[in-house]
């Protein structure tokens, strides 16, 4: 049995699961009625599944209907007709260049450094508040194509991804869930006031998301997940 099949079976003990009415009847009366009125009770109840196996421990929120996921401080759409971004995106807000140790000291949560990869070779840090304390930390590898980007997980969203469907999966990071984008996918940041940035659009490569304790990440550019993974689990 896998770690997550377990989580989930520990988390079936949590339920109350009352002895189930006798609805024979209502089903008999509702299979006689307009198919079109099942597709909204089926949406419905797809939906309730979903929310109940996603993650016990983690701000997660599903919306079949609308394709929408909100994981880790990042929203995941669904997008079946995805339009590339046009132009350079814009930089976050405030953003700015900062030696590993200046970095640390302007954000309120500890900066982890991958014994994968070894120190960074830039850091960038932005939007910050009016103490100047930035809401985001981002440590850039291989010329900018790997990067790691660290923000308050008790904040509100910081990014929002559009994806084609399937797009997105659940995997584990140190035993805890973690989600996976696989492919080029439009990417944009969400300021303090929840505005999409739609200038800071970019086409962002496979990227890993998953948190610890109130820190979350996404590491983009990984080759495959199981690299990304074995990045992920390696911050110290």
């Amino acid at each position: 049995m896998g770690d997550l099949e377990r989580e989930l079976r520990d988390l079936s003990t949590w339920l109350e699961t009352p002895e189930p009415p006798d609805v024979r009847a209502q089903v008999r009366e509702r299979l006689h009625r307009p198919a079109l009125r099942w597709r909204p009770l089926a949406a419905a109840a797809l939906a309730a599944v979903l929310v109940a196996v996603l993650p016990p421990t983690r701000a997660a929120v599903a919306d079949v209907v609308s394709g929408l996921l909100r994981f880790a401080g990042v929203s995941i759409a669904v997008s079946p007709d995805q339009t590339t971004p046009s132009g350079v995106a814009s930089p976050l807000p405030g953003q700015r260049i900062a030696g590993l140790d200046e970095a640390r000291r302007a954000v309120r949560f500890p900066i982890r450094l991958p014994a994968k990869l070894g120190p960074p070779e830039r850091v960038v840090v932005a939007d910050p508040d009016p103490t100047g304390t930035c809401r985001v930390a981002t440590l850039l590898y291989d010329g900018g194509a790997l990067r790691i980007d660290a923000f308050d997980g008790r904040l509100n969203l910081s990014f929002h991804k559009e994806v084609i469907p399937p797009g997105a999966e659940w995997v584990e990071v140190n035993g805890d869930f973690a989600v996976w984008v696989d492919g080029p996918h439009v990417l944009s940041y969400v300021d303090r006031a929840g505005t999409v940035h739609k200038e800071s659009a970019r086409l962002a490569a496979s990227t890993l998301i998953w948190q610890d304790a109130d820190v979350s990440y996404r590491l983009e550019g990984a080759r495959t997940q199981a690299e990304a993974i074995e990045i992920a689990r390696s911050l110290r």
